[in-house]
């Protein structure tokens, strides 16, 4: 079954809730970040956040984002067994927003279900990528995503953050190191990637999306893009886009 989703000018987010089914979140336009337990998910252009049953999740999406929701049966396909992003074809993308002006019921043999099936082989062969953050139960790491999240032109340092949490800048990068595998640097870099990816999916210009994140320098801002994903902001957005590779 799949169901598309017009957000209004206000961003939305959607409680935690967890379902029978397995969930396949796409964003055609704007973008949606996906919070499951241990990992904050983005789901980025001409791709998708694949949500086994069973999990605990919440959606958040930008101001006028267009999604669509997949829902897939529980044996129905031998879809992975954790989150992970899944790339969608051009082909697969259409096919989801079809079937999401179809009736939900259908009967075994008909025309939608044999298009589901179709669909749900196609979904399986596609590749996965990883573009989450690692995002621990705890409060004092969580709060630093959440105000980052909210306002990426928020300019406070590890230094400002150890302060507010009252701890030292050692003890705060050695939390962020045992829980996430990563240095405090590197966290919060990562999660600069997952916020820059939501602003440019949403149309923010790339010079904005540097200064809001507060880069020095648009070129600086491209510099670690690409570092984190191989190609500046703008090749990656359009390319994804316009061809879904």
């Amino acid at each position: 079954m799949a169901l598309r989703v017009d957000v209004a000018a206000r961003e939305r987010e959607i409680p935690i809730h967890e379902h029978q089914s397995g969930q396949l979140v796409i964003a055609l336009r704007g973008a949606v970040s996906c919070d499951v337990p241990g990992a904050l998910w983005m789901v980025p252009p001409q791709a998708g956040v694949w949500i086994p049953g069973g999990t605990p999740h919440s959606n958040h999406s930008t101001a006028n984002a267009v999604i669509f929701y997949l829902f897939v049966a529980p044996g129905a396909a031998p879809l992975p067994t954790k989150c992970c992003t899944l790339r969608i074809s051009p082909m697969l993308s259409e096919m989801i927003q079809y079937l999401a002006g179809l009736p939900t019921s259908y009967d075994v043999g008909g025309p939608t279900d044999r298009l589901a099936h179709v669909l749900l082989d196609q979904l399986c062969a596609m590749p996965t990528e990883e573009i989450f953050l690692p995002m621990p139960e705890d409060a004092r790491l969580r709060k630093i995503s959440r105000a980052m999240m909210l306002d990426p032109s928020d300019r406070r340092t590890q230094e400002n953050w150890a302060s507010e949490l009252g701890m030292s800048e050692r003890t705060l990068n050695r939390l962020c190191t045992s829980l996430t595998g990563l240095s405090f640097g590197r966290w919060r870099r990562q999660l600069h990637m997952i916020v820059a990816l939501r602003e440019l999916s949403g149309g923010v210009t790339v010079q904005q999306v540097a200064y809001d994140l507060g880069y020095e320098s648009p070129s600086a801002f491209i510099t670690m893009f690409k570092k984190a994903f191989g190609k500046p902001p703008a090749t990656y957005i359009n390319e994804r886009f316009r061809t879904g590779a």
